[in-house]
């Protein structure tokens, strides 16, 4: 006999327990109706939330959409009531002003209280943190959005806008520092356990945690913009992890927009301060309003310096570089790229003493310092000058200072004009394009024909003109010398016993045959 056919079973629906919550979490995310901890246990974790059901007895969070009571005694019943229930924290509007008898009841009971302007979205946060991940990831996506409304006047003001939108830290971030940031301090271990090779990347110290994606920027390269907060819980940070993944693109093009009018803007600080240089202190109306619009002031008393590159070096980079390290420095400062360096002055209303002088220079040098930990840079500082002319006249003392640093290891590449001999200037003076040229052309013959008798006539020179001095200086006969000397004098078609012939051939000797020529 065959018996009817059974029933299927209703399939069984298998639902996701809701995730713990706990302080921490709920104190960090940005739209809980302004919670605040009032007494009791901070370390807690809760599998439930109730609203307005102090009746269900249940391990969690209970929610009171009315206000806690007046008078201690009613305070006190709450307190104890709720716990009885079984609950384990309970958010209730003005707890702020719990007496303190209610707050020592709610810590010998274990009962976390908290104060809550508006419970229903503090119930709709933790809903998010704990059953709706999507939801809080889509919640901060939307304010994200509504920030980018808002026009930005830089990469500073941009990042304010994202932080005041999602309501935690943001922080451009390089493997070494922290570039710029809003709304907090990224903490040095935090970005420390931050790694930089994934395209996204979570870390947490202590009760701080971070969310970084790497920054897909074509002119600044190995960036990452990092989310962080205090008491962030995992829900918090994966959801934080696809904001920041959004908010990226918009950050990478406003470091290409403010790159552009960095560049924009150095090229005409250049421009201009090659101009007013070029003007040798004459006056011209047109620089003196540009600079003066630039806020460059050519009155007081100035000290010169320029940062000059080693090596190949970005101009820009460096000048971002000296202008961050500046800004340490308590004295008006401005700089501009100068060739391949960077060329600027400290400016002092009033006249200082000698040993403010020395402090400033002491300054420099500390910026010099740091500049070489990434930057194979050497620095020259010009003297104390006054007035429009003066600033000019310590400019070009630094630059030609700053010429010698370049091959002086021995004083750490850094020279003060202060210290050097009117021979030394000479030589600095010998590396400008305008003599290096004329140089090489006086010794073309020898350069090309006989590169020997170069060797020679310098040593020569070098020797004030003694024939036996130089043989013994070569180690070669003193004969050989004299008539290498002969050849490179017909050679070059010059009257050696003219003392500025004399002199013309030994600075273009040292200038051809300096190193890096």
């Amino acid at each position: 006999m065959v018996g009817a056919p059974r029933t299927p079973p209703a399939p069984r629906t298998l639902r996701t327990p809701p995730a713990s919550l706990d302080l921490a979490s709920l104190l960090a995310h940005p739209d809980n109706g302004e919670l605040n901890y009032v007494a009791g246990p901070k370390s807690e974790t809760w599998h439930n939330v109730s609203v307005d059901e102090p009746e269900s007895a249940t391990e969690g969070l209970l929610i009171v959409t009315t206000a806690l009571p007046e008078t201690s005694w009613q305070q006190d019943a709450l307190v104890r009531r709720v716990r009885d229930r079984g609950f384990a924290a309970l958010a209730v509007r003005n707890a702020g002003s719990a007496g303190p008898g209610a707050r020592k009841l709610a810590d010998r009971l274990g009962l976390t209280l908290l104060s809550v302007a508006r419970p229903i979205e503090l119930a709709r946060a933790s809903w998010q943190l704990q059953q709706a991940r999507d939801a809080l990831t889509i919640d901060y996506v939307r304010k994200v959005a509504q920030a980018f409304e808002y026009p930005a006047a830089d990469l500073g003001d941009l990042l304010g806008h994202l932080c005041a939108a999602i309501g935690h830290g943001i922080a451009l971030i390089d493997s070494t520092r922290t570039v710029q940031q809003a709304g907090g301090v990224l903490s040095p271990e935090l970005h420390a356990n931050l790694d930089f090779a994934p395209w996204i990347s979570v870390a947490r110290v202590d009760d701080a945690a971070a969310a970084s994606v790497r920054v897909d920027s074509s002119t600044r390269q190995g960036l990452r913009l990092a989310v962080f907060d205090a008491g962030l819980s995992d829900v918090q940070l994966r959801a934080l992890s696809t904001v920041a993944e959004i908010m990226m693109p918009a950050v990478a093009a406003r470091i290409l927009i403010d790159e552009l009018a960095s560049v924009n803007d150095a090229s005409s600080s250049a421009d201009l301060l090659r101009a007013f240089i070029e003007l040798r202190g004459a006056r011209d109306p047109d620089v003196q309003q540009r600079m003066a619009e630039l806020g460059w002031r050519t009155s007081g008393y100035h000290l010169g310096f320029q940062f000059a590159a080693r090596t190949r070096v970005d101009p820009v980079g460096l000048l971002r570089a000296v202008s961050h390290e500046l800004a340490a420095v308590s004295v008006e400062s401005r700089a501009a790229i100068s060739g391949r360096g960077v060329l600027g002055w400290l400016t002092f209303a009033d006249p200082p003493a000698s040993s403010e002088v020395e402090r400033f220079a002491a300054a420099l040098n500390g910026v010099h310092q740091q500049l070489r930990r990434t930057r194979d840079v050497a620095l020259g500082i010009g003297s104390l000058q006054s007035g429009e002319t003066g600033l000019a006249r310590t400019l070009n003392e630094a630059s030609d200072a700053a010429k010698i640093a370049t091959s002086r290891s021995s004083s750490g590449y850094l020279v003060r004009v202060d210290s050097l001999g009117l021979e030394q200037l000479l030589l600095a003076w010998t590396g400008t394009d305008t003599f290096l040229p004329a140089a090489e052309s006086l010794l073309a013959p020898l350069l090309t024909e006989a590169p020997e008798l170069l060797d020679t006539l310098a040593a020569y020179l070098d020797h004030e003109s003694g024939i036996q001095a130089t043989a013994v200086a070569l180690g070669l006969h003193r004969n050989t010398v004299a008539q290498r000397v002969q050849r490179a004098q017909e050679l070059v078609g010059a009257d050696l016993s003219s003392p500025e012939t004399r002199l013309a051939l030994h600075l273009a000797c040292r200038a051809v045959l300096a190193p890096g020529v």
